[in-house]
């Protein structure tokens, strides 16, 4: 009655998502879910881990992980320990661990990532900055090339 096999469902399914992506072995329970005909906007906080198949507008504060499945839509700031992206998402990404966008996956905006895994027919548009990343080495060129580009402006005459 009132759909309890349908919540059990659910919640068996929900419980499969538990390992962090990017196989840390982490488990993180997704413990808030935006349904496909739910439309928010706002700001969400948790501990836990955010499913997102519905539309959403605002920021996401989460300490767990965010997967956004094929219908989901998300205009964000958003800042969670990992990210999944199967529909589309416009916006802002911290991750301290991993966005990862699967082939379904559209993701416009900058990103600021630990780890970064996109799937052939996945898109990205943006600026992507790795912390932690050293600075790239300034590369000097060989002797011999500055030697020889002198003789090809007409040094030896």
């Amino acid at each position: 009655m009132f759909g309890k096999e349908k919540t059990a469902a659910s919640s068996t399914s929900l419980q499969t998502m538990t390992a962090a992506p990017g196989g840390s072995g982490a488990a993180t329970k997704i413990e808030t879910v935006i349904g496909p005909t739910a439309n928010f906007k706002g700001t969400v906080q948790s501990d836990g881990g955010l499913r997102i198949d519905g539309v959403f507008e605002g920021g996401i504060q989460i300490a767990g992980n965010l997967i956004i499945g094929e219908s989901g839509k998300v205009i964000a700031e958003v800042n969670a320990q990992n990210v999944s992206v199967a529909g589309a998402l416009k916006g802002t990404v911290k991750a301290a661990g991993r966005l990862e966008i699967l082939s379904s996956g559209r993701v416009w905006g900058d990103i600021s990532v630990a780890s970064f895994l996109i799937d052939e027919g996945g898109f990205f548009r943006g600026q992507s900055i790795m912390p932690g990343e050293p600075d790239m080495p300034m590369l000097e060129a060989p002797a011999s090339a500055s030697a020889d580009s002198s003789y090809a402006n007409g040094a030896d005459q």
